[in-house]
């Protein structure tokens, strides 16, 4: 298989994971899923090991959450997107870097960056969104 299909095709199992995850349809998201996925979260240093308790975990989160993917590329063997993550009204930013093997997800390593206030610089040429 060429790289450039190896990639498509790890570009749309991911953007199925999200379209499943959204839409709540656990049989299909966890379809998507290596029987021994592993799941992290670097920053709160969380791990879940395998399939069905990675599907769990989503099943269970808590609120009325809703994702949109802003962004999604992916190789051969990765892929990375960023999602907007709505949650009884806030909204965080995800990014997630993905892992495939035998054409399912791997691994997946979450990161939930927070926005914070910059240090003052001595530039004009830096502006504020």
């Amino acid at each position: 298989m060429s790289d450039e299909i190896a990639s498509a095709i790890n570009k749309t199992t991911v953007a199925r994971y999200w379209l499943a995850a959204n839409a709540r349809d656990w049989d299909i998201f966890a379809s998507l899923l290596h029987h021994d996925v592993v799941y992290e979260v670097p920053q709160t240093r969380e791990r879940l090991r395998g399939r069905d308790n990675y599907v769990e975990f989503n099943a269970s989160y808590p609120g009325d959450w809703d994702l949109v993917v802003k962004n999604l590329i992916a190789s051969e063997t990765q892929a990375v997107s960023r999602i907007a993550f709505s949650n009884d009204g806030e909204v965080a930013t995800g990014v997630s870097f993905f892992e495939l093997r035998d054409g399912l997800i791997s691994r997946i390593t979450d990161y939930w960056p927070e926005a914070y206030e910059p240090p003052a610089r001595h530039t004009v040429h830096m502006q504020r969104y």
